[in-house]
């Protein structure tokens, strides 16, 4: 009951958070962090790899924005993002995709691209249960993901060098994650992808890694405010839907949520 009404909440009444949003820009400005976008980071791995002197900054916040719901509410954090000077990567669902927006996000210096769900895309359409099964099947679902890739990468005239694995309902319970597919050097060879934000070699970089979560938790493992100073590299993975609520989209995503749970289990 009580997690039921924190929801409600969440979805519906919580004030916005976009203040501590942008003071938490303002902070790590101040303490000397570089905030920066996934690709630049892990390019900046590359480079200091290879041999490259001083091409990582000390102090680093990767701000990774998954686009699962709320564009609205992702321009609001896209502008004062620009308003502080800060870059960050935007990763769109089939169903958040916004062209124009994924645009204005590049020609700032930030990163869009996609954050993809092929395989619990595939395990609803086919009412796929089993994940012996859906992973019998990752041929397929490998092709349909190079077509999305593709058709994105054309419509935005961009080249997408990272990607983001989207978490739905049908993952947990299949217990297959949509980073497997990325497990596969030649699709990655045939799509350019340098880097999947769930890579072991991207990740090992960092002292600390904070997702954002909902009402009342907020953050986890711990805040960002607490975290600028003990750590020096920090990825910062936040959600619009967390940070404002938006009563229009949030009725929209928890019936077709619903809808796709009752369609999977009939």
């Amino acid at each position: 009951m009580i997690s039921l009404l924190n929801r409600l909440y969440a979805d519906y009444f919580m004030p916005t958070r976009l203040g501590e949003y942008g003071a938490l820009l303002r902070e790590a400005r101040d303490r000397g962090y570089a905030q920066i976008t996934v690709r630049s980071f892990f390019r900046q791995l590359v480079a200091a790899d290879g041999g490259v002197p001083g091409s990582a900054p000390a102090r680093i916040l990767v701000h990774r924005h998954d686009i699962d719901s709320d564009v609205r509410t992702a321009r609001k954090m896209f502008d004062l993002e620009t308003r502080h000077g800060v870059s960050a990567s935007y990763y769109f669902r089939l169903s958040t995709l916004d062209f124009g927006f994924m645009r204005e996000i590049e020609a700032a210096g930030g990163e869009a691209s996609y954050h993809y769900e092929e395989v619990a895309d595939f395990a609803k359409r086919h009412r796929i249960r089993c994940a012996k099964l859906i992973r019998q099947r990752f041929p397929e679902i490998r092709e349909l993901f190079v077509r999305n890739f593709n058709s994105i990468g054309e419509r935005l005239g961009l080249q997408m060098v990272t990607v983001a694995s989207h978490g739905d309902f049908a993952n947990r319970r299949l217990n297959v994650i949509n980073h497997e597919l990325l497990r596969d050097p030649e699709l990655r060879r045939r799509c350019g992808i340098e880097c999947e934000s769930y890579d072991n070699e991207l990740l090992r970089h960092f002292n600390m890694y904070i997702s954002d979560r909902s009402y009342p938790q907020f953050y986890y493992p711990m805040s960002p405010f607490d975290a600028i100073e003990r750590h020096e590299r920090i990825c910062f993975l936040t959600h619009p839907v967390q940070w404002e609520t938006n009563w229009i989209e949030n009725t929209r995503c928890n019936v077709r949520r619903l809808a796709e749970e009752i369609a999977w289990r009939a």
